[in-house]
This record gives structure tokens, C-alpha cells and sequence, in this order.
């Protein structure tokens, strides 16, 4: 069963908690963050993406990391963020084109990550899962969020819904014009209540921020090792949502080239897989185009080709586990790697992605424009499907799933002392 616990959080000053929160570090480049940064020098960017004001400075090198812990330092000094002055849990509230998303702030044991309470269904590329470690470790603090989800066994979202009271403590608007807001829980009747609440979970399932949780756990265990662990640092920081609470998008995929085929030759090996349909006038303002045969039974996915586009379906073989039977398994297993060669789909340059809500019109604009050949439209996966994978410590291929809420860096730190 799980376990969370509420903390002493860190909290951006109220008067600057429009200005201090920031996308997360893995979302942008060093160049966008700079002129971000730019634009807004109290941007929590200038902590998580410390990079971008050093652009001589080589990639993972230590300054990097000491120039985080020092600006994380100065921005606390300079009053942008304030300390709780006791433990409390958090309400994150996202509202997104007349959506509304409440999730709860906590923290989880490291011990859960390791133990497999903590889910997850993607693997962790060692570069990345470093760098985090050695950010972490140099602020001291999570500065980012994991994003989780729980099948609510009943009363969870209710109850967390309604501990929305009175004026955020935090608010802040996207440049997207998605509002992030936070509530904090801090009667002990009601973090008794939470706490007994998740005790009756089974498990968590990591949406977003595979990194940052295996970071977190790095940190524990070189604490442990030098013996510098804190209770604290033996946690890290998620906020958790409704399983069925959240909204899934595809992740459209992008081909470079055609690996010198032509668009009618590569069209008429694909008939050779698939039963091929063209389609006329979809929505370009729509993010997915919705399956023309709605079967449950078939793989479907949708090519934009030479202006024209095609729904490829496939039927699924019953015997098929739950990995092979997604879109994108097959995608690669019969197109992507014997028909364009693209046999590593995290590290060919030839491959691209466009994931979340952007219209099918940006995807259609970015294949005109030359700069690709052809892109893919895949159907989002059912969250049912993505808990079961993770619960049978299935690994999902990269670049499968886009989840919405997207979070904010910065609204609520947790320190590792």
C-alpha cells in the first residue's frame, strides 16, 4: 500500500509567485530558457535550466551545478521564496480551456520507487538520469514534481476536490493561458485523513518525470553512502491525480526522409501491411482523427503523405500481450525499422516527434514545409492499458504517451533537510 507524507514546503513569495514558476527543465532547450530568462530574470528557469547562462560552459560540467545551488540560494536571500513554517500537503489545480485538474502535492518514499509501489513504464536514459542527480544533489532540494497517477479506490478526488477554500496561496498564468494554482492542507485532521486515504492505494503510476524519480533515488542512496542521509532526502516530491482524472494524447511521429523511396513506392509498401483508406477533409483543428471503423480490435493510425492523408489499420492477434498490441509497437516493428531503417526510435536523428493537443494543421504545415517527408498520427492509449503494462513491469516504447495536466517547476520545492 502506499505511503505519502506531507512536508515543509518552500513556496514562491506571494507577490511573485505570477513570476517565479517556470515549464519544467526537459521542455526547453538552453537557448529557450536563455531568452526566457531573458524576459523574466526571476524565472525559476535560471535554477532548473542553470545551463543556459553558461552556453561556454560544457554540458554536465560542475559549474553548472554549483551555479544552480548558488542562484536557488540567492533567490531565497532576495525573498522570492518563502518557507512553511510547518507540514502540509498541497492542492495543484490546473484550469486548461475550461478543464479543471486537482491533484495532491505529497511526498513519497524512495523505498517505494524501489520496491515497485511506485510504477513505471518507461526506462531512464543514463545522461539525463545524472544530470538530475547531480542538480538534486547540488540544490538540495526537489525542484520538480513527479507526476503520478492512483486508481481511486472512492472519496480520494472527492475529498481533495473539496479542499479547495478560499484564495490560492499561488497562482500563475502560462504564456498558453493554462492557470496553475495551489491550495495548501495544513489542519492536522485533514493530513491524517489524506494520509489514511492512500494508505488503502495499492500502487502509483509515474505519468511524467521518470528521471526525476530515479534521480531522487540516486541521491538517497550516495547520501546514504557518505553518510550525509536526511529523512527528508529519503523522499521525493509528486503530485498525484485520478487515474481517469488526467487527458492522454498521442505522440505523432515525424520522418525525416523515406529511405529513398518515393512517396507512391513507400504508400505501396505500406498496402502491404495495412489495409490503407484515404481520408478527405479531416479537422486541422482537432489534435487526432478519430478511427474510421472504430474497432477495438485493430491497430489505427493515420499517415500524412504528399497532401493527402490515409488511415493504416492492422487487426490485432488476440494473442498479442499488451505491449505488442499498442500502435506504436507495431509502427515500429513493421514500418519504422524494415521499410525507413530507423531501428532506434530515442536516438536517430531521422525521427521526430509532436506530442499533446497541437492541431493536426502544425503538423501539416511542419510536412509541407519540407523539413519532413511524411508524419504518422497515432491514437492516444487508453490509461487503463498504461497501468497494467507498468503493473506487469512492462517497459512502453519512447515517445508513447503525452499527459495533460502539463506541471509547473516551481510552485512548491521540496528540501532535502
Amino acid at each position: 500500500m502506499v505511503a505519502i507524507y506531507p512536508f515543509t514546503a518552500l513556496r514562491p513569495a506571494p507577490e511573485e509567485s505570477a513570476y517565479v514558476p517556470s515549464v519544467p527543465y526537459d521542455v526547453v532547450s538552453a537557448e529557450e530558457a536563455a531568452a526566457c530568462i531573458a524576459d523574466n530574470p526571476k524565472s525559476f528557469l535560471r535554477v532548473i535550466r542553470s545551463d543556459a547562462e553558461l552556453p561556454d560552459t560544457p554540458c554536465y560540467d560542475e559549474a553548472v551545478y554549483e551555479l544552480a545551488r548558488a542562484v536557488f540560494i540567492e533567490m531565497q536571500e532576495k525573498g522570492l521564496f518563502e518557507k512553511d513554517a510547518e507540514e502540509s500537503y498541497s492542492v495543484y489545480q490546473v484550469e486548461d480551456e475550461g478543464e479543471i485538474f486537482t491533484g495532491l502535492v505529497a511526498c513519497v518514499g524512495v523505498s517505494e520507487y524501489q520496491n515497485r509501489v511506485v510504477r513505471r513504464h518507461e526506462l531512464t536514459r543514463y545522461d539525463k538520469e545524472e544530470d538530475r542527480t547531480r542538480h538534486i544533489d547540488a540544490v538540495n532540494a526537489n525542484t520538480g514534481q513527479v507526476f503520478l497517477l492512483y486508481r481511486d479506490p472512492g472519496g480520494i478526488q472527492k475529498y481533495i476536490e473539496d479542499a479547495v477554500a478560499g484564495e490560492p496561496i499561488a497562482e500563475t498564468t502560462t504564456v498558453s493561458g493554462s492557470i496553475h494554482r495551489i491550495y495548501p492542507i495544513r489542519e492536522p485532521a485533514m493530513i491524517r485523513e489524506i494520509t489514511t486515504l492512500f494508505a488503502n492505494v495499492p500502487s502509483l503510476y509515474i505519468a511524467d518525470g521518470h528521471h526525476r524519480a530515479k534521480s531522487a533515488v540516486n541521491v538517497a542512496e550516495r547520501r546514504k553512502e557518505r553518510g550525509d542521509l536526511t529523512e527528508e532526502a529519503t523522499r521525493f516530491m509528486g503530485v498525484l491525480f485520478a487515474h481517469d482524472s488526467v487527458l492522454i494524447h498521442g505522440y505523432s511521429r515525424l520522418m525525416k526522409d523515406l529511405n529513398g523511396m518515393t512517396a507512391e513506392e513507400f504508400l505501396a509498401q505500406l498496402t502491404t501491411v495495412f489495409t490503407v483508406r484515404e481520408i478527405f477533409s479531416p479537422d486541422l483543428h482537432a489534435s487526432t482523427i478519430p478511427p474510421m471503423a472504430g474497432d477495438s480490435d485493430r491497430y489505427c493510425m493515420h499517415l500524412y503523405l504528399a497532401g493527402r492523408f490515409y488511415e493504416l489499420s492492422h487487426p490485432i492477434d488476440p494473442a498479442t500481450d499488451a505491449i505488442g498490441r499498442l500502435d506504436v509497437s507495431l509502427l515500429q516493428e513493421k514500418v519504422l525499422s524494415p521499410l525507413l531503417g530507423i531501428h532506434d526510435p530515442r536516438g536517430d536523428a531521422r525521427l521526430d516527434f509532436m506530442g499533446g493537443a497541437a492541431p493536426i494543421a502544425d503538423l501539416i504545415a511542419r510536412v509541407d514545409s519540407g523539413e519532413y517527408a511524411a508524419a504518422i498520427l497515432m491514437q492516444p492509449i487508453d490509461v487503463n492499458d498504461i497501468c497494467a503494462i507498468a503493473d506487469e513491469d512492462g517497459i512502453m516504447p519512447p515517445k508513447s504517451t503525452w499527459f495533460e495536466p502539463k506541471l509547473l517547476s516551481g510552485l512548491v520545492v521540496h528540501l532535502l533537510d
